[in-house]
């Protein structure tokens, strides 16, 4: 993820950055904090960040980190990656801040009929503080999915051309 960035790309990580390209989100020169360390997710979503091109200025926290709220309130970009359902709340979120919500969270819910509910990492009171927010389900998986469905285009090309 460090260097070129042509070939395969993490799928979640890649599928953030197509979102936020497609919102129109502006990196460079931005404050951007990850929460979550998962060399999954976490790491290359930072690294991807931070990287030339994209230009984010980046901090990792996770869920043992001192001042995880202090830290997140001064994000102007924040992905949630820690798999905790609604660990994020809106007292972290600094008014207008761009919110990617990379979790899904299994909840018990005995008011639906399957016993139980998809959430995110992210409490959906964010969403009166964020300028715009990824819903959970139906944002970050669906561009993970797409981002799988291009690396296995490019491998397949790359093969082929060998």
């Amino acid at each position: 993820v460090q260097g070129r960035i042509d070939g395969l790309l993490p799928c979640t990580p890649h599928g953030v950055m197509r979102l936020l390209e497609s919102a129109g989100v502006e990196l460079a020169g931005k404050t951007a904090v990850v929460v979550g360390r998962s060399r999954i997710v976490g790491v290359p979503q930072a690294l991807l960040l931070g990287r030339k091109g994209a230009d984010a200025t980046v901090t990792v926290v996770h869920s043992r980190s001192q001042d995880i709220g202090e830290i997140c309130r001064g994000a102007d970009i924040l992905v949630a990656a820690v798999g905790r359902a609604e660990f994020i709340i809106s007292d972290w979120v600094k008014p207008g801040a761009v919110v990617v919500d990379v979790g899904v969270n299994r909840v018990d819910d005995d008011t639906t009929e399957a016993g139980y509910r998809l959430t995110g990492d992210v409490h959906p009171d964010v969403a009166e503080v964020a300028g715009l927010l990824s819903p959970v389900p139906g944002g970050v998986g669906p561009m993970t999915i797409i981002m799988l469905m291009a690396n296995t285009i490019t491998a397949a090309k790359h093969r082929k051309s060998r």
